[in-house]
């Protein structure tokens, strides 16, 4: 849910809920005081305690007691005479917010609230006969207080005119009233609490929740560590914002960790190099302080001595290409020229060029292909011509037997040709076998200058068969020799049918 929609949300449920749920409270509270009201008071009918006509709820509290003074007056007026009579009728009234006031003529006789508040009234009640009907009617009298009286007359049984008054404060709120109001304003100001609390604990889960959240994974970052997760799942902009932060967060670890990687490696290949290029200059500097010594004294050892020089000059070139070759993998800066190469020819001329070396280290080489001669591959002639003799030579370093043996076969594989180059060397451990083409893998960690190597020059190979969009593997058995598969696709030209052509 984005932001903007949220704030609509917090809007309407700080303006128009309150509103609704107070109005259902109101509509509840006042429906449940009116029947409870009804019920104390034994009234057949609703009263609505909250009608600004306050005659209806008096006028009803009262009309059971209107009923009984109108049926004595018919039948015994001279009861209103009577002391403990017109008490009986007035503490009824005075439980319904009323009291009884009875005239004789101009003189009152029974006032039923004692005092001056009952006394007050005299001079303004309405005379004999002056309000037509009985207590159907009513008038208001004002004064500090407004009171509503109902008045029925009668005459004596002497002839004296009487009047009966039932009349009714307006001062006070009757209890349920008062109380109904309370639970409104007390229910109101809950209601409001509540959702004034339900909208911040929302606001807090979904937007400072994920916001401290993110404070918390910009202190780690700010602190150097990248090992954590933002776990934020929300679909507004600040769930995204977690989401592109957490995905920087990775990429900067996987960046980090890169770089860590990097230098570990750099930092062992100039280990690998010093040492290796140590080892022919050693012998360099030995061999020509020979000559110089006069040791090379025959013309036999002065020519060994030089083509040993001469060789070690070739393994430090060789370890130097390696290096300059190293730094284009790792800046993607590789120079290839693909051109259509014959795979026949190609690789019976490696063979030929491969094989004057392996003779001298008496290593027997054999080649076998089972391609047709109109086979061709795009390729890079220079490179993959480095892809066969670091293979090769990586051979030569770990065989082990008196009479070397390294055999190259091209196969037809559909459509790829595929190159299997196998030696009789030592062979690799089936938990060494998935690695060797890894940076500076060794299936023996520790250094062997009778080895020597940079420790790269299978990672190459790799490099350059997948930058040709081929594919390269090992199989090994220990003791017996280990064989390098490499697949390349064939060059297939799209020959049109003569009616295409003519089209």
């Amino acid at each position: 849910m984005k932001i903007k929609t949220r704030l609509g949300m917090a809007f309407l449920t700080v303006t128009v809920l309150p509103m609704v749920l107070i109005y259902l409270a109101f509509w509840g509270l006042s429906h449940y005081q009116m029947d409870s009201f009804r019920k104390a008071y034994g009234l057949s009918e609703q009263v609505d305690l909250l009608s600004s006509n306050s005659v209806q709820v008096f006028n009803r509290l009262t009309k059971d007691s209107q009923v009984e003074i109108r049926q004595v007056i018919q039948t015994e007026p001279d009861k209103f005479l009577d002391p403990d009579f017109l008490d009986a009728v007035n503490r009824k009234l005075v439980g319904k917010y009323a009291y009884l006031l009875v005239r004789r003529d101009s003189e009152i006789i029974y006032n039923g609230m004692a005092g001056e508040q009952g006394e007050e009234l005299y001079d303004r009640l309405p005379a004999y006969g002056e309000i037509e009907g009985s207590f159907e009617g009513g008038i208001y009298l004002d004064g500090e207080t407004q009171h509503l009286v109902k008045q029925e007359d009668f005459e004596f049984s002497d002839g004296a005119a009487g009047s009966a008054f039932i009349v009714s404060g307006f001062g006070d709120f009757i209890p349920e009233v008062k109380s109904m109001m309370a639970e409104i304003i007390l229910a109101g100001i809950l209601i409001l609490l509540l959702v004034g609390a339900a909208l911040i604990g929302w606001v807090y889960k979904s937007l400072l929740q994920p916001l401290s959240q993110l404070q918390k994974a910009t202190h780690e970052i700010k602190n150097g560590n990248l090992d954590f997760a933002l776990d934020v799942d929300y679909d507004d902009e600040i769930g995204q914002l977690c989401q592109d932060f957490e995905e920087m967060r990775i990429r900067l670890k996987e960046s980090t960790e890169e770089k860590v990687q990097y230098d570990k490696e750099s930092k062992e290949l100039i280990s690998n190099i010093s040492h290796d290029l140590k080892t022919p200059i050693t012998a360099i500097k030995g061999y020509v302080e020979g000559i110089m010594d006069g040791v090379a004294a025959s013309p036999e050892k002065l020519d060994k001595y030089i083509r040993t020089i001469y060789n070690k000059a070739n393994d430090m070139d060789r370890l130097i290409d390696e290096l300059t070759f190293y730094s284009k993998i790792d800046t993607h800066k590789i120079p290839y020229t693909f051109s259509k190469i014959n795979v026949a020819g190609y690789f019976k001329d490696c063979v030929e060029e491969v094989g004057l070396d392996l003779d001298a280290n008496n290593i027997e080489l054999g080649y076998f292909n089972y391609v047709d001669e109109d086979v061709v591959v795009i390729a890079d002639a220079e490179q993959m011509k480095r892809v066969i003799n670091n293979i090769i030579s990586n051979s030569v370093k770990y065989l082990d037997k008196k009479k070397g043996l390294i055999n190259i076969r091209i196969k037809d594989v559909g459509d790829f040709i595929q190159v299997e180059i196998e030696d009789n060397g030592r062979g690799i451990a089936a938990k060494d076998l998935p690695n060797i083409f890894d940076r500076f893998y060794r299936t023996d960690s520790s250094r062997n200058s009778s080895k020597g190597g940079s420790g790269i020059g299978l990672s190459i190979v790799r490099k350059i068969i997948e930058d040709h969009g081929g594919k390269i593997w090992a199989t090994s058995k220990v003791g017996i020799g280990t064989e390098i598969h490499f697949v390349l696709r064939k060059y297939q030209e799209v020959i049109r049918d003569e009616e295409d052509t003519d089209r």
